[in-house]
């Protein structure tokens, strides 16, 4: 009986993490729902920390609160790494997932230290430099599921994994621009916007020109190089999280064809990938992985 409240209590605990994944990205909730459950189960409790380490830093703009925030999670990471983790759904379904899987702690302390950029927000000089704070938020997600959807070859798949991470973010940033710079945060590298003459008197007008889609395309086309690279290595993924991989990164994408065809408008209207074609994608990713 005692086992078997065990078993209901950590059902429950991955039905909290899976809640949280799709109140806060239908996209990704789409592209990983259909894995095999105890796979979309650590894919949930994985986006569930991620999005805590992201809230703790997003839901104030109290930098004293926010500091605080950051500490008491990575308090609880600490925790978690000895073993003696708070009881929490979080924290529970995470340590089912670490007891399944060949788990590396690390990419999760470097994933708050992205966070912790964020706190002490400094706008990027160059594109190389967005690269790197991508990669602390985004590219140690990519290493976090690596040992879910790659279970035999996650240790040579670092690469790919990250490439894949960094291309995501650098998607969400184009894809947010507007937003982001009502949170006083310009992710927009300082040389590109002074290379094209595009000023922060424009970005507080909203303004879409030429030279604003300039800097829009450099960064866009640095972000399909790397969705590019990752797809080189798809094969080595786990047969059964290859097409959902492949999905997750082809909607992602179509973000940038979406903001493309919305005449570039990140500022006022929230693009998005509607439900019709992420079911194209789909049959299209159907379609490639019968020869993988």
């Amino acid at each position: 009986m005692r086992e078997a409240k065990t078993v209901d209590l950590l059902q429950n605990d991955y039905l909290y993490c899976e809640n949280v994944i799709k109140q806060h990205s239908a996209s990704f909730y789409q592209a990983f729902k259909k894995l095999p459950k105890d796979k979309a189960n650590a894919v949930y409790a994985i986006y569930a920390f991620c999005r805590n380490a992201d809230d703790s830093v997003d839901e104030t703009r109290d930098k004293s609160t926010q500091l605080k925030n950051w500490q008491d999670l990575y308090h609880q990471l600490q925790l978690f790494e000895k073993g003696e983790e708070i009881s929490s759904p979080l924290w529970r379904a995470l340590r089912d997932v670490f007891t399944r899987y060949e788990m590396d702690i690390k990419p999760f302390y470097e994933q708050l230290e992205g966070q912790r950029m964020d706190i002490n927000f400094k706008q990027p000089s160059t594109l190389a430099e967005l690269e790197r704070y991508c990669y602390y938020v985004a590219g140690t997600v990519g290493l976090m599921l690596l040992p879910i959807l790659a279970t035999e070859n996650h240790q040579h798949l670092h690469g790919y994994a990250v490439e894949l991470g960094v291309a995501m973010q650098l998607t969400n940033i184009l894809r947010d621009v507007g937003e982001d710079y009502r949170n006083n945060r310009i992710y927009l590298p300082k040389d590109l916007l002074q290379m094209e003459n595009y000023k922060q008197q424009d970005l507080e007008s909203s303004n879409i020109n030429s030279s604003f889609i300039s800097v829009w395309e450099k960064i866009a086309n640095r972000s399909e190089e790397l969705y590019e690279l990752f797809q080189v290595g798809i094969d080595y993924f786990d047969k059964d999280s290859q097409l959902h991989v492949l999905l997750s990164a082809l909607i992602y994408k179509e973000i940038l064809k979406v903001v493309r065809e919305s005449g570039y408008d990140c500022f006022q209207k929230r693009n998005y990938v509607s439900q019709e074609n992420m079911y194209r994608l789909k049959q299209v990713v159907e379609g490639l992985t019968v020869s993988l």
